[in-house]
């Protein structure tokens, strides 16, 4: 018998236009990369502590189907590089249906990498391992950071090869949790081709399903709400992920969810040096979705999401009674999605540097941080928890004098965290003395401020070099540098003996610069 699960399926229920039911194509010989039972418990999956047996594996693999399975493949168009597509869709993605979890939230279920559907247009709607453990990898990391995101459940070999550009791979499915898969791109499959009432009832889905309190808003004072909804999660995401240094390469519309996690990790990475004009995927030659350019593009992408939204937005006698009042309303809420960002944003640089207040001058402070790390090619993560170091060995002594910060932020008393090879430890000195001043005015314990600095600011990344060496072992067969860079992303924040090895910063030879898709 199957693995047996507890599937809903709201989405199954919105009219056919909007997916395709298509079941997995079975493969050869399933075997298990990864199995996540924290997050199966979560789901409340019964046997989570026997999942990954002979039933489990099958239906990961996409080889059986639960019995409460309504399999279906969504879909959805999406600006690529800027570049409008009418249909993409689920390709190589199957939803199996919802999960409602241990805390009330519904949650979908999908396998990737489970075979051609509809929308595969001339692909295999197959998966490598690689992308597939990269998927593992970033969203682990991501979870464990504290950013919404997609996770994996699961994570199969199938025993049968694909082929890419690099030759033939091992293949891979993965299973997918994730809040839903509703995309900008799913609305504008339907205003691409005039189907109101579908934006209509897709609107009303991810209201009912996200977010709930718009509820009992009229239908055109809703569409506006949900707009400024999903621009403010937006906002508060891409403070997240550049707080952490995060990349994630290719923003099209259909990679962004209305529902505010991340999504869609192909050629994503974490920086090493800071560096805001960088880029790792290998197809982005022209930085549109460079680390600096990522707000500048999810306000572009609520753009298109506005433009989908217009229609909703219109009530003859209302205040908005008309195309060219709703075209300024939303105007007006896209227009203030910089300053949304930016009090996130400097919200979580204060929150690095150790500050609870907000006082006059802090973004100035923050900013001539982030030029200094420019101008010598910092390392972003270990700069800001090397921040924590010097408070405790630096702020506290120096006070009487017997430690110069410019000493404190380099071999200090005990071992330091290390810092970048190419940025010398007194890039900052001319800052520091400015950041003690403001650290002073809050009168705070240097313990209190340097414990509070090291729950924000981690000590381990997924570094793109050991992410890309974990994933060329494991396509070889090796699992475990996957296995242990995975026990040490999901601890971020931990600098013990263990984590060690994931913490310094890679020689500029050995950067890993560009990443690709793998799909």
């Amino acid at each position: 018998m199957p693995l047996d699960l507890p599937l809903t399926h709201t989405y199954a229920t919105l009219p056919p236009r909007f997916f395709q039911q298509v079941a997995p194509t079975p493969v050869g010989l399933p075997a298990w990369l990864a199995f996540n039972h924290e997050l199966a418990a979560e789901l409340g999956i019964a046997d989570a502590a026997g999942v990954d047996a002979e039933a489990g594996l099958a239906v990961f693999a996409g080889n059986a189907l639960p019995p409460s399975a309504r399999p279906l493949a969504m879909a959805y168009a999406g600006h690529q590089f800027g570049h409008f597509v009418p249909q993409l869709g689920d390709g190589r993605a199957i939803l199996l249906g919802e999960l409602v979890d241990v805390h009330g939230v519904r949650r979908d279920l999908q396998l990737k990498g489970a075979g051609r559907t509809a929308f595969s247009r001339g692909g295999d709607g197959r998966a490598v391992v690689g992308p597939v453990l990269r998927e593992v990898i970033i969203g682990e990391a991501l979870h464990a950071l504290g950013i919404p995101t997609t996770r994996a459940l699961a994570a199969v070999a199938t025993g049968e090869p694909v082929l890419r550009d690099r030759g033939p791979l091992p293949g891979a499915v993965l299973t997918r949790v994730a809040a839903s898969h509703v995309r900008v791109g799913t609305f504008e499959f339907f205003a691409a081709r005039g189907d109101v009432e579908a934006l209509r009832r897709l609107a009303d889905y991810v209201i009912d399903r996200h977010y709930p309190e718009l509820a009992s808003a009229a239908p055109h004072e809703a569409a506006l709400a949900l707009l400024r909804a999903v621009s403010e999660r937006q906002a508060a995401l891409l403070a997240m992920w550049m707080a952490v240094g995060f990349v994630h390469g290719v923003m099209n519309t259909d990679n962004m969810a209305v529902s505010g996690e991340s999504i869609d990790f192909g050629p994503c990475a974490f920086l090493d040096e800071y560096a805001p004009g960088k880029t790792f995927s290998s197809i982005d030659r022209h930085g549109r979705y460079a680390f600096a350019n990522q707000p500048v593009i999810a306000q572009w992408n609520l753009a298109r999401l506005g433009e989908c939204l217009l229609p909703l937005m219109i009530a003859p006698g209302s205040a908005i009674p008309d195309e060219a009042a709703a075209v300024a309303a939303a105007t007006a809420e896209l227009q203030a999605f910089p300053a949304r960002f930016e009090a996130q944003w400097q919200a979580r640089l204060r929150a690095r540097l150790g500050l609870v207040e907000t006082r006059d001058g802090d973004d100035g402070l923050a900013a001539d941080l982030l030029a200094a790390m420019h101008a010598a090619g910092a390392d972003w993560t270990l700069t800001f928890r090397r921040l924590a170091e010097w408070v405790e060995d630096g702020f506290a002594a120096g006070e009487a004098g017997a430690v110069d910060p410019v000493d404190a932020f380099g071999a200090g008393a005990r071992a330091p965290l290390p810092m970048d090879p190419v940025a010398p430890a007194d890039f900052l000195a001319p800052w520091l003395p400015r950041w003690r001043e403001r650290l002073a005015a809050e009168a705070r314990p240097p313990q209190q401020v340097a414990a509070a600095t090291r729950a924000v600011a981690p000590a381990v990344i997924p570094r793109n070099h050991q992410v890309e060496a974990a994933l060329r072992a494991a396509e070889d067969g090796e699992l475990a540098p996957f296995r242990a860079l995975l026990a040490a992303v999901r601890r971020p924040f931990a600098d013990d003996a263990a984590q060690q090895p994931f913490i310094a910063a890679p020689a500029p030879a050995a950067r890993v610069c560009a990443t690709f898709c793998g799909t």
